[in-house]
């Protein structure tokens, strides 16, 4: 964006977007009622989160390339209404394989907004505030994410239906829509045609891979605390389960607490230092949580450690992309890719856990930070090499 004043009259609707990119973390709080009301095995069950994954790994180059092509307002839109589509669905006939079609387009719409939005909204915000707003839409997509148990409670309640949390999401998803839908994006162009190919190729240049890769690991660091949270406060401390849940919500407060500080931080500090101080700070409070000594360290050092890691995703991704703004469409399909990160660490923590101990399986989001923070370095020699 070559202007000097934002337009927020075109961005708000692009943050807007965010919020329906939250509604993916619903799938957490529908497994438990699914395998509830259809008597589920956990395998079964866990079909469902499957559904939203794997499209993450599929779909991200494709979509890259395709809104490289017919722009991203477009593909974002399709993005937002694969998501409100899925969200009907339960509506028409309450049944396991309906709700597990209503995830499989909850997941192809996600994929499509997270491969579209970021880009999107590089193009309506200045270059230099660029990391303040990726952090901005973090933290909107965490307080949507926040709300759906939220939203599920009050419906049980009221209720006894917790699947309307769906018509929520549906509605707001066709608002967001017809918003953007009504709301001219002067987009960003390049000479450049992008392939599935060339998308591929960039990953030959080291720079680009190792982002990717931290990425990756960034993702699995964060659902493997998040998934993990209750296995080491229960078994390490021998605290009830629920107690044991207080850790999951101070880490998401901190998220929340952190990305907000971090969209109005970005613009004013140097984000490649704090960069290095956070992913550095992250390895330190990893390690003091193995070595934690009461439940009560363990909660502080939890909360310690969603403010310091909840800001490694945005200032990868803006550090990266401001790099090579012209291929940022690419760069956003292979990033985004690499999210599929979240279903592979914590599998082989829970590897690491069933052979040795829950505190060695946190060893592997030690070794995941270790090399967030070691791309610091990576960047900076980039940088002096430009």
């Amino acid at each position: 964006m070559n202007d000097k004043k934002v337009n927020f009259r075109v961005m708000l609707p692009v943050l807007l977007c965010y919020i329906v990119m939250g509604f993916v973390d619903i799938v957490g709080v529908s497994t438990g009622f699914a395998k509830r009301d259809f008597d589920l095995s956990p395998e079964m069950a866990q079909l469902l989160p499957s559904m939203v994954f794997i499209w993450f790994f599929i779909l991200s180059i494709p979509i890259s390339v395709v809104q490289h092509n017919i722009g991203k307002r477009k593909v974002l839109l399709f993005g937002i209404l694969f998501t409100s589509l899925g969200m009907f669905l339960p509506f028409l006939q309450y049944s396991y394989p309906v709700l597990l079609v209503c995830f499989v387009f909850l997941g192809i719409g996600n994929t499509i907004i997270q491969v579209s939005s970021n880009p999107l909204l590089q193009d309506v915000v200045l270059k230099e505030k660029f990391s303040s707003y990726m952090s901005l839409s973090q933290f909107i997509k965490a307080i949507s994410s926040l709300l759906g148990p939220v939203i599920v409670t009050f419906f049980v309640a009221q209720y006894n239906d917790w699947k309307l949390v769906f018509l929520v999401y549906g509605f707001t998803s066709v608002f967001v829509g017809v918003w953007l839908v009504f709301t001219p994006v002067k987009e960003s162009s390049s000479s450049f045609k992008a392939t599935f190919k060339s998308t591929l190729s960039l990953l030959k240049e080291p720079f680009i891979a190792s982002m990717v890769l931290a990425i990756f690991l960034i993702v699995g660091l964060d659902v493997g605390i998040n998934t993990n949270i209750q296995n080491l406060l229960t078994q390490r401390f021998g605290i009830g389960l629920e107690q044991a849940s207080l850790g999951i919500s101070l880490y998401f407060t901190a998220l929340m607490v952190t990305r907000f500080l971090g969209a109005i931080l970005f613009s004013r500090i140097d984000n490649l230092k704090f960069l290095y101080w956070s992913s550095a700070l992250t390895v330190v409070l990893l390690i003091g949580l193995i070595l934690a000594p009461s439940s009560t360290i363990a909660y502080i050092l939890l909360f310690l450690l969603g403010i310091s890691s909840g800001n490694l995703f945005p200032l990868i991704f803006s550090l990266t992309v401001n790099r090579i703004p012209q291929r940022a469409n690419e760069i956003s399909g292979l990033m985004i890719m690499a999210v599929v990160g979240g279903a592979v660490i914590p599998p082989l923590m829970g590897l690491v856990n069933k052979f040795f101990s829950v505190q060695l399986s946190f060893v592997v989001l030690v070794i995941a930070a270790g090399y967030v923070f070691a791309t610091y370095f990576i960047i900076k020699k980039n940088i002096n090499n430009v």
